[in-house]
């Protein structure tokens, strides 16, 4: 049985890369059902549905926050690279390559 989360033989993987590969699925996943709820919210004229989208909305936000932490935990160079970046003021992409310079030293 194959997945498509993995692009090398599964059986060939350790049990950790399976579990990586599972999450960064979910990432994916939730960043989709996101976007779908944005659509959605988009163009929905009944405000109790909106409301109840809304809310679904933040769910899937939350799952894909708690998605990327676990894989923080398991990358922190990652996560040295993403604080350069996130909750902070100034360009983005300048953010982004102090961030990375701080991992390559």
């Amino acid at each position: 049985m194959g997945f498509h989360q993995y692009h090398e033989p599964p059986e060939e993987l350790s049990k950790e890369t399976r579990t990586f590969a599972r999450m960064i699925t979910s990432v994916i996943e939730e960043a989709e059902a996101i976007g779908w709820y944005e659509q959605r919210i988009s163009v929905e004229t009944d405000k109790e549905a909106k409301a109840i989208m809304q809310n679904a909305q933040q769910e899937e936000m939350k799952h894909f926050g708690m998605d990327l932490e676990f894989l923080l935990r398991k990358k922190p160079e990652w996560r040295t690279i993403l604080k350069a970046v996130l909750f902070t003021k100034g360009d983005i992409i300048e953010n982004a390559k102090k961030g990375e310079e701080k991992v390559e030293k």
